[in-house]
């Protein structure tokens, strides 16, 4: 990345793991954050990856699905796999299982907010405990050799944000970085992020890891406004980046520059979701592929007039052959995003 007027020249550093100056990490997104999706993320400029969050009671069992999670890729390397459950012992097996497959770091899922995990005491479920979380962790970090980062937020709910607890406790037995999305669990994703907590824990001087931001980060002007304001080491991006992969080079580019990058052509949609689409099938089979890459025909195509028809022939096609000659067809009829046909 070129300098410029924001940023430091200072490497962020997770034990070895060297990153940017101001990494942009790729949110663990479940359903979404499979090796297909990474690919096009890191050649769209993401610095760090994680796999989709996998369960320690899926792995432990050898659960067909949990163990396809553990897919890694040389090419998206550095990446963390991500791991959640409430029990502690599963939890370190399950560490033990991940670490054989050899990613460059293991990160402890204490932020899903969703109701069958957090309710059960995993996830953002472990806030309402915080000695558990602790005892978790360090059994975690005992068992692998690897670097031990965590995502979580910043409380259940307003009533109880004790991230900075959180933030103090985990960093002292051993974990080397952090990430806080700025909502509580019962806020779920609703609402506006709130950052300024993360601020404080980054500017906590007993905080010596990386601090990551997550939340609401969508455009250039947001991740330059949350570094400015906040002073994080890097921020995670999640939904921003499904069917726009190219939010990480444009925000690098902001960055560096404080000017804005072209948005991607018609041509170069069609070529980052055609790249999707082989990468999918090539992983999951072609059935697998094609109905896995159905929920992002309409972020990749987002914005263009006069779409839905193209969009529902998508989603409804069966085989490989007719979603490229649907694609082919939506290339003969958008150019340069402007409507040719109607």
């Amino acid at each position: 990345m070129a300098d410029g007027p924001w940023l430091t020249n200072i490497l962020v550093k997770i034990r070895d793991i060297e990153l940017s100056e101001f990494p942009l990490l790729l949110a663990p997104m479940e359903d979404v954050s499979d090796p297909p999706f990474r690919a096009v993320c890191k050649a769209g400029g993401a610095d760090l990856m994680y796999t989709e969050f996998i369960s320690s009671e899926g792995l432990i069992r050898d659960a067909v699905k949990s163990r396809k999670k553990l897919d890694i890729f040389d090419m998206e390397r550095p990446i963390g796999i991500q791991i959640f459950g409430s029990d502690i012992e599963s939890m370190r097996e399950a560490t033990i299982i991940a670490t054989e497959v050899n990613p460059d770091l293991i990160d402890i899922n204490y932020g899903c907010p969703v109701k069958n995990v957090a309710c059960r005491g995993a996830g953002a479920g472990i806030l309402k405990d915080i000695p558990k979380m602790v005892s978790m962790t360090s059994a975690i970090i005992k068992a692998t050799n690897l670097p031990v980062t965590v995502k979580t937020r910043l409380g259940w709910d307003d009533s109880t944000k004790n991230v900075t607890e959180v933030a103090e406790r985990l960093q002292d037995i051993g974990i080397e970085a952090l990430t806080i999305h700025g909502r509580t669990r019962v806020q779920m994703y609703k609402g506006e992020a709130d950052w300024t907590l993360i601020g404080e824990i980054k500017n906590n001087s007993r905080i010596k890891i990386p601090v990551f931001g997550n939340g609401d980060v969508d455009t250039p002007e947001k991740a330059l406004e949350m570094k400015n304001l906040y002073g994080i080491d890097g921020i995670m991006v999640g939904r921003a980046a499904i069917g726009y992969p190219w939010i990480f080079r444009e925000i690098k580019h902001f960055l560096a520059t404080g000017e804005h990058l072209d948005p991607p052509t018609i041509d170069e949609r069609i070529a980052v979701c055609l790249q999707h689409l082989t990468e999918s099938i090539k992983w999951k089979g072609e059935r697998l592929g094609i109905l896995e890459m159905r929920r992002h025909y309409h972020p990749y195509f987002k914005g263009l007039p006069y779409f839905k028809t193209y969009r529902d022939k998508l989603v409804h096609a069966e085989t490989s052959e007719d979603v490229l000659a649907l694609i082919e067809e939506v290339r003969e009829v958008y150019t340069g995003g402007e409507l040719v046909v109607v």
